[in-house]
C-alpha cells in the first residue's frame, strides 16, 4: 500500500488510541526539552535532547542503528531471520514488528508505531522522490517526528556521524564511522591498483538474473570490478535483471558470484554453464550469508563485509596484508555486537573462498 493511500487509515488508528487513552492519566515525560535537527533532505524537525526510543522506517534503517543503538529500538522494521540468531543477542528476537515505510514486505503497522512510545522514527539509505512529502505528512499525522538520512556506500561514515549527533552518541557513531571510512578508503585503494576481474553477480531460482552495472546494488560490484551486466535498463530491485543464458555466455565472464539460495551447488553439473570460462576454472563463489547477505539485499551497511570478502577474493596479491577473519571478526563485534568465533566463520564463508 503506497504512503498516500495509508495517511487515511493513519487518521483513523491516531482517533481510535486517543479515545482509548480518554481517562487514563499519561506518565509524564522525564524530559521534554526539544532542539531543532536538520536530515539529509534539509528539513528542520523538532526532536527530543534526549532520545530514548527510537523507531525504524525499514529493514536498511535496522541494520544500520542495531549497530549503534540497540538498547534504543521499540521494534524491528521485520523479524530476525533463523540465521541471525546465531549472531545476535536472544533479547532482541521478540521485539514488536512495525514493518516499512517503503516496499518490501508488509507495510508500516501504525497502531505498533503510535503505541511503541517512539520519540522519532528514523528511516536511512536512498531518499525517494517524495521524501520531503512523506515524512512531512507521517510527522504531522502521527506527532511523532520523522528523519530521513542518506546513506550509501560511501556516505554511511557521514550517515553514522548525523545519527550520533541526533542520538547523542557521538562517541558510539565516531566508531562505526571510523570502521566505515577505513574500510572504504581502502577498498578504493586496492580498486585502483588492479586490473579489474571481469564479473558477473547472478542471483534467482534459475541463476539468470544479474545486477546489473550502474543499478544501486550494483555499488561495490562496479567498484571493485568490471561488472559486464550491462543493459538498458538496470532494476532497481535486489533481484536484479532477468537474462537470457545465451546472454550469459555471450559475456562469458571470468569469475561469476552467486546469491545466496541461487545455483551455486548445480552449475558444476550443468552442461551449459560449463561452457562458461569462470565455471570451467573453478572461479565461482556464492556470497556468504549471516545474519545478512554480504554483498547487500537490503543494500545496507553490511555491503562493508562484501567490500572485503570479494577484495580478497578476487584480489589476494593485493590483500595479503589483510587478515579476513580479523576484519570480518571486527565487523560482527562493532555493528552485530558480537564475538564471532573461527568456526562460525570458517561455516560462513564455506562456499566463498575459492575450491
Amino acid at each position: 500500500m503506497k504512503v498516500k493511500k495509508w495517511l487515511a487509515m493513519l487518521l483513523a488508528v491516531v482517533m481510535v488510541l486517543s479515545l482509548a487513552a480518554c481517562g487514563t492519566q499519561s506518565s509524564p515525560q522525564t524530559d521534554d526539552t526539544t532542539r531543532v535537527f536538520t536530515d539529509s533532505v534539509g528539513r528542520e524537525v523538532e526532536v527530543p535532547v534526549q532520545i530514548d526510543k527510537v523507531a525504524l522506517s525499514g529493514p536498511m534503517a535496522q541494520i544500520v542503528l542495531f549497530a549503534l543503538c540497540p538498547d534504543k529500538l521499540v521494534g524491528v522494521s521485520n523479524a530476525w531471520s533463523k540465521e541471525a540468531q546465531e549472531y545476535l543477542d536472544e533479547k532482541y528476537f521478540n521485539m514488536p514488528q512495525i514493518g516499512q515505510l517503503y516496499g518490501g514486505k508488509g507495510e508500516l503497522n501504525l497502531e505498533t508505531l503510535l503505541q511503541s512510545g517512539a520519540q522519532v522514527v528514523i528511516d536511512v539509505g536512498e531518499p525517494k522522490g517524495s521524501i520531503k512529502e512523506d515524512m512531512d505528512s507521517l510527522q504531522q499525522q502521527t506527532g511523532i517526528p520523522f528523519i530521513h538520512i542518506t546513506a550509501d556506500t560511501e556516505s554511511y561514515p557521514a550517515a553514522y556521524r548525523m545519527l550520533g549527533d541526533l542520538l547523542n552518541m557521538k562517541d558510539e557513531a565516531q566508531t562505526l564511522a571510523a570502521y566505515c571510512e577505513k574500510i572504504y578508503d581502502r577498498t578504493v585503494s586496492i580498486a585502483g591498483s588492479v586490473e579489474k576481474a571481469n564479473v558477473l553477480y547472478v542471483t534467482g531460482d534459475a541463476g539468470q538474473n544479474v545486477i546489473a552495472s550502474g543499478s544501486y546494488h550494483a555499488e561495490i560490484l562496479d567498484l571493485l570490478t568490471n561488472n559486464l551486466a550491462v543493459v538498458d535498463d538496470p532494476s532497481s530491485k535486489g533481484t536484479g535483471n532477468e537474462v537470457s543464458m545465451e546472454q550469459i555466455l555471450t559475456w562469458n565472464p571470468d569469475v561469476v558470484v552467486f546469491a545466496p539460495e541461487s545455483i551455486y551447488a548445480t552449475v558444476q553439473d550443468d552442461a551449459a554453464w560449463q561452457s562458461v570460462t569462470a565455471i570451467k576454472n573453478g572461479a565461482y563463489y556464492e556470497v556468504p550469508f549471516g545474519p545478512y547477505n554480504w554483498m547487500g539485499f537490503p543494500p545496507s551497511v553490511q555491503r562493508y563485509l562484501g567490500m572485503m570478502w570479494l577484495s580478497k577474493v578476487l584480489y589476494p596479491d593485493a590483500t595479503v596484508q589483510y587478515d579476513l577473519f580479523d576484519d570480518v571478526h571486527e565487523y560482527y563485534e562493532l555493528f552485530y555486537h558480537c564475538d564471532l568465533t573461527r568456526a562460525q566463520y570458517d561455516a560462513l564463508v564455506a562456499n566463498s573462498l575459492g575450491k
